[in-house]
């Protein structure tokens, strides 16, 4: 019986995600959402049994092996850590958390519990393409890198509502949202850790006309290897 499996958060990726763990055999027999209108209607949508608008009755629920969490970025250090302390498995989205600070308290807890799986899942590195690259970077047909150049183009639509994506404190910000896995993907491609990180950002467009709230993102990105 392989374990069951509750979800925290409800992104529109869940609904990509839930039909893919439910094929490989998993059971998904939670959901948490942010209102009960929202946490019913995808639950029916998606067959899972229990939905609830508090944490707690996710992660005490028995039946839950594995917390999948996919929320709000300031949130999801709290719940990571509260998850391993009662004995359950973690896989959590990234980013992983508004700040620096966010991300090593779910280190040490995930240390702390070794027995545990403790997962940021960088799903990136498991596109076709990443993987033909690193198979050429590993046969050497690249040679040494001294150098890695990453550009992205991409057509992003105004948002309807303010939300955390837009709200560095909050964990939002294309530096951390895209950044973190830009980082990850270098990393996984030559095998050296980033030890600094640094760049730059700047938010132009401050409002719109769906999107009242301060616009904002963090001063960040150049990365040294060791």
């Amino acid at each position: 019986m392989l374990p069951g499996i509750g979800v925290i958060g409800t992104p529109a990726s869940v609904r990509s995600y839930v039909p893919l763990l439910k094929s490989c055999g998993f059971q998904v027999v939670a959901l948490w959402g942010r209102t009960k209108e929202e946490a019913t209607g995808l639950s029916a949508e998606l067959d899972i049994p229990f939905c609830a608008v508090k944490v707690d009755e996710i992660l005490l629920n028995r039946n839950v092996d594995v917390v999948v969490i996919s929320c709000p970025p300031h949130l999801q250090s709290a719940i990571t850590i509260k998850a391993l302390g009662i004995g359950k498995h973690v896989l959590c989205g990234t980013p992983a958390g508004p700040s620096q600070l966010d991300a090593l308290k779910m280190v040490n807890a995930a240390s702390y519990y070794p027995k545990l799986m403790s997962l940021v899942v960088f799903g990136l590195r498991f596109l076709p393409t990443i993987a033909k690259l690193k198979q050429y970077i590993d046969k050497d047909y690249i040679g040494d890198i001294s150098i890695c150049e990453i550009r992205i183009h991409y057509e992003k639509k105004p948002k309807e509502h303010f939300d955390w994506m837009c709200d560095e404190t909050m964990g939002g910000g294309v530096l951390n949202t895209i950044g973190s896995n830009i980082i990850d993907l270098i990393t996984h491609l030559t095998g050296q850790k980033a030890v600094r990180v640094h760049g730059m950002l700047k938010t132009y467009t401050k409002q719109t006309d769906k999107i009242k709230g301060i616009r904002k993102s963090p001063v960040m990105i150049s990365v040294l290897r060791n």
